[in-house]
C-alpha cells in the first residue's frame, strides 16, 4: 500500500479507531488494560492527524465517503486545512490528557468503573473528531450525539466524590439536547428547500434557493444549536457546572476539546455552508455574533474574579476566551477567522495546561478544592505550580506565550477592520483577567497549616510538562501554528 492510499485512508480512522476501541474498553475488567486502550485509541488518531495535516499543507482537500454511495448522496468526510488544523488540535490535547488520566481518574472513580470511564472517553473523542471530519450536515448531528451522550456519562463519573456531578451531567443532557434539537430544525429547514445534506451541496445550492425565508430560519436554528454546544454566551450556563463537578481528568478534556469542535462547526457553517447568502451570514455575525462574544468575554472575566471554586473559575475563564475565539470569526475576515484558530490551538493549551495542574492538586490534597484548600501549595509543590504558572501567564497574554500570540493576531485583525470600540473593549478585559490570576497566585504562595503534608506527584509530571512547555515554545515559535490556523482561514474565507 502507498503512501497515497495510507493517507486516503486516514479521516475515517481518525473517528473510528477511538469509536472501535471503546466497546472493547467497556468490556475489559482490568484498569490499566483498558486505559492503554484509549492510549492507542487517541495516539492513532493523533498519528492520522499529523499526517492528515502534512498532506494538506500543500491546499490539498481530501474526500472520503463512506460504502458505496458517492457524494453528494452518501456520507462523507472532508479534510481541508481548516478541519485538518482543528483535529490535530483535538487529537494532540486528548492523547496528552490521556496521559495524565492513567493516575487521575483512578484517584476519582472506581477501579471497576474504569472500563467504562474509558469507554465513553474514547467515545467522546470519537465524536468530536467526527463533528470536525464529516461533510454531511445532518451526519454532524449524529457526532454531536455521539459526544454529548458520552460527555454525560464522564462528567456523571465524579458523583463518587461530589454528587452535584448527577446534577450537572442532566443539566449537560437536557441544554445539549435542546441545543441538538435547535440544530436539526434547521437542518430540516435547509433539507426541505435544497433536498441535499452534504455541506459542499448545500453550498451549491442555498444561493439558487428562492425561499429566502425558510433559509434564514433555517440558518437561525442551526446558529442557535451551535451556539449553545460552543458554550457562548449567554447559552453557557452547562458549561461551569460541568467542568467542576467532572472528575479532574474529564474537566481537562473537556476543556481542551469540547467546544473547539463547536467553534469549528461554527466557522465550517457561516463560511462555507451559508457562504452564498453572504447578507445573511453578516446580520448574524455582526449583529449577534460580535455582541454576544463581547459579552462573554466580559461576564465571563468578572464571575472568574468573584469565583472561589478552582475548577468553576477557570470554568468562567473559557467562557471569556471562548469570547475570544468567537470574536475572530465574527470579524468575518482572513486575518480575524486566522486568529480565532490560532485560538483554538493555544487555549487548547492553556486550559488543558491549568486543568490538569488543578487536578495534580487534587490528587495530592484527596479532595475537590476550593481557593481557601490551596493555600500554601506553591510551597509544597513548586513544580506543579511552576507549571500552572506558566499556563496562567499565557491565559493572560504575557509576551513570549502562546496566549500572546493570539491576542496580538486578535488586534491585528480588529485594526484591519478599524473596529476600534471592540479593540478597546478586548483589551480592558484582557487586563481584567490579571486579578483572578492574580488572587490564585497569591493564594498559592501564602502559608498554610493544612497543605504542610502535601507532596508533588511526579508520575503526573509528563503530561503537565508537555503542555507547559507547549505554551513557552507556541510563544516563541509560533509559525507551525500560526502558518496551519492562516491555511484554515484561506480556505474557509477565500483569502477575503
Amino acid at each position: 500500500m502507498t503512501l497515497a492510499q495510507i493517507i486516503a485512508n486516514l479521516p475515517a480512522l481518525v473517528v473510528a479507531l477511538p469509536l472501535l476501541l471503546a466497546p472493547v474498553a467497556a468490556l475489559v475488567p482490568v484498569a490499566g488494560a483498558a486505559w492503554m486502550l484509549a492510549v492507542i485509541g487517541t495516539g492513532g488518531a493523533l498519528l492520522s492527524a499529523l499526517l492528515l495535516q502534512g498532506a494538506v499543507t500543500g491546499g490539498e482537500t481530501f474526500s472520503y465517503y463512506l460504502g458505496s454511495w458517492p457524494p453528494p448522496w452518501g456520507i462523507e468526510f472532508v479534510v481541508d486545512a481548516a478541519s485538518a488544523f482543528t483535529v490535530l488540535v483535538m487529537a494532540s490535547l486528548a492523547f496528552v490528557v490521556t496521559l495524565f488520566a492513567r493516575s487521575a481518574l483512578l484517584a476519582e472513580i472506581a477501579e471497576a468503573d474504569a472500563g467504562k470511564a474509558y469507554a465513553a472517553w474514547l467515545l467522546a473523542c470519537g465524536g468530536l473528531s467526527g463533528l470536525v471530519m464529516t461533510g454531511d450536515a445532518f451526519n454532524l448531528f449524529v457526532f454531536l450525539e455521539i459526544s454529548a451522550l458520552s460527555s454525560v456519562i464522564l462528567i456523571a463519573l465524579g458523583a463518587g466524590r461530589d454528587r452535584r456531578a448527577l446534577i450537572a451531567g442532566y443539566n449537560y443532557l437536557i441544554i445539549g439536547a435542546v441545543g441538538a434539537t435547535f440544530y436539526v430544525v434547521g437542518v430540516g429547514f435547509i433539507y426541505a428547500v435544497t433536498g441535499s445534506l452534504n455541506m459542499v451541496d448545500l453550498a451549491e445550492r442555498i444561493p439558487a434557493v428562492p425561499q429566502t425565508t425558510v433559509v434564514a430560519v433555517g440558518f437561525g436554528f442551526m446558529m442557535a444549536g451551535i451556539l449553545v454546544k460552543a458554550a457562548i454566551f449567554p447559552v453557557h450556563i452547562w458549561l461551569p457546572a460541568a467542568y467542576a463537578f467532572a472528575p479532574s481528568a474529564v474537566s481537562s478534556l473537556l476543556a481542551a476539546i469540547a467546544t473547539k469542535a463547536s467553534l469549528y462547526v461554527l466557522a465550517r457553517v457561516v463560511f462555507d455552508v451559508f457562504a452564498g447568502v453572504p447578507d445573511l451570514t453578516a446580520l448574524a455575525l455582526h449583529y449577534a455574533l460580535i455582541p454576544l462574544a463581547l459579552g462573554g468575554i466580559f461576564i465571563g472575566t468578572v464571575l472568574a474574579i468573584y469565583e472561589n471554586d478552582i475548577k468553576k473559575l477557570l470554568a468562567f475563564s473559557s467562557v471569556a476566551q471562548i469570547g475570544y475565539i468567537a470574536l475572530g470569526f465574527a470579524v468575518a475576515t482572513t486575518a480575524g477567522v486566522a486568529a480565532g484558530f490560532v485560538h483554538i490551538g493555544n487555549h487548547a493549551l492553556i486550559k488543558g495546561g491549568l486543568f490538569v495542574a488543578v487536578g495534580i492538586y487534587a490528587v495530592a490534597l484527596g479532595r475537590r478544592i476550593n481557593l481557601d484548600q490551596m493555600v500554601g501549595l506553591g510551597r509544597r509543590m513548586p513544580i506543579t505550580t511552576t507549571a500552572f504558572l506558566i499556563c496562567g501567564l499565557s491565559l493572560i497574554g504575557l509576551p513570549l506565550t502562546a496566549g500572546f500570540i493570539s491576542k496580538i493576531y486578535l488586534v491585528r485583525a480588529l485594526l484591519q477592520a478599524d473596529m476600534i470600540m471592540v479593540l478597546v473593549l478586548v483589551m480592558a478585559s484582557s487586563a481584567l483577567s490579571v486579578a483572578y490570576l492574580w488572587k490564585i497566585v497569591e493564594v498559592l504562595w501564602q502559608k498554610g497549616a493544612e497543605t504542610a503534608a502535601v507532596r508533588e506527584t511526579p508520575a503526573l509530571y509528563l503530561p503537565l510538562w508537555i503542555l507547559a512547555l507547549a505554551n513557552i515554545w507556541f510563544g516563541v515559535a509560533p509559525a507551525p501554528l500560526v502558518d496551519a490556523a492562516m491555511r484554515a482561514a484561506m480556505q474557509l474565507t477565500g483569502g477575503a
